[in-house]
């Protein structure tokens, strides 16, 4: 899997995909975060149950899910891996590179539509309605 964002930091990055036509989020650490948390408690064997548990009625339900079905198994596994929000922090350098990058995607998201990219602030400002 090669990464061909161009990002400093493709790991937690914003980019486009191939046709341009959406723009996708990249954050490993959440991935990694989840993965550690779901195997932190491993090695007690009642956590370890209710985990494997949680996993199989998952693995069981991707075969024909029902509407709500998969958040709320989802949210089973967290609850009994004891897993935390899944969220990055960052500071002011990500943040300056993440808004440079997401302003990249959100001017070819907007290419056809200029006026779509245009925050209701600046609307407002320019004397146009906010909406």
């Amino acid at each position: 899997m090669t990464d061909q964002n161009g990002s400093r930091k493709p790991g937690f990055s914003f980019s486009l995909t191939e046709d341009w036509l959406k723009g996708l989020h990249r954050n490993d650490q959440i991935r990694l975060d989840t993965l550690v948390g779901l195997v932190s408690g491993w090695g007690d064997d009642a956590t370890r149950d209710d985990v494997i548990a949680a996993l199989d009625a998952l693995a069981e339900a991707l075969q024909s899910p029902r509407e709500g079905e998969l958040d709320m198994l989802t949210d089973e596994i967290e609850s009994a891996a004891a897993m935390d929000w899944p969220q990055t922090e960052f500071g002011l350098a990500d943040a300056v590179r993440l808004r440079d990058e997401l302003d990249a995607v959100i001017e070819q998201l907007a290419r056809f539509n200029p006026a779509a990219a245009v925050l209701p602030a600046q609307r407002a400002a320019e004397g146009r309605d906010a909406a």
